[in-house]
């Protein structure tokens, strides 16, 4: 799919702005951010055997690069990946299998996922559909927030 955008102010706190932007070795700034982003993944408890995290600080981009077992769950690392605070994208042209038919959703000011249901597939009873979609990063439909990016899986 490429880059994915994401709102670099929104997201989980991992990343110590102020260390990495501080740091007199940049790479090794972007090396404890990208094993943090990586770790951070690994605890959503998703499936990415060979996954590789690289950040560039520079342009606060994530690449992903290797293998995971199915588009759902490469949407759901590309998206643990980008809600992170101080990441601005995700690309992940290097990470298999390709997904042509996920969407994303970025959650606006009063945002639901009922009111993303309706719109998306035209039915608000559908919100668990993306709520089962984005677990384990939600833990609840009643726990998203402005900035942060959702899958949103094709309709069936």
């Amino acid at each position: 799919m490429g880059l994915l955008s994401f709102i670099k102010e929104a997201g989980e706190k991992l990343l110590g702005h102020a260390d990495a932007q501080a740091a007199e070795d940049p790479n090794a700034a972007n090396q404890t951010a990208a094993d943090a982003i990586k770790s951070y993944i690994s605890s959503q408890g998703l499936d990415t055997s060979n996954l590789t995290v690289a950040f560039d600080g520079a342009s606060r981009t994530v690449t992903l690069s290797g293998s995971v077992a199915d588009l759902d769950t490469k949407a759901k690392v590309k998206v643990a990946a980008g809600n992170v605070q101080g990441v601005a994208g995700v690309n992940d042209d290097d990470l298999q299998p390709d997904d042509p038919e996920v969407q994303y959703h970025d959650v606006k000011p009063g945002d639901t996922l009922s009111a993303i249901a309706k719109e998306v597939y035209g039915d608000a009873n559908k919100y668990p559909v993306i709520f089962e979609a984005n677990k384990p990063m939600l833990s609840s439909p009643d726990r998203i927030y402005p900035g942060q990016k959702l899958v949103i899986p094709p309709q069936s």
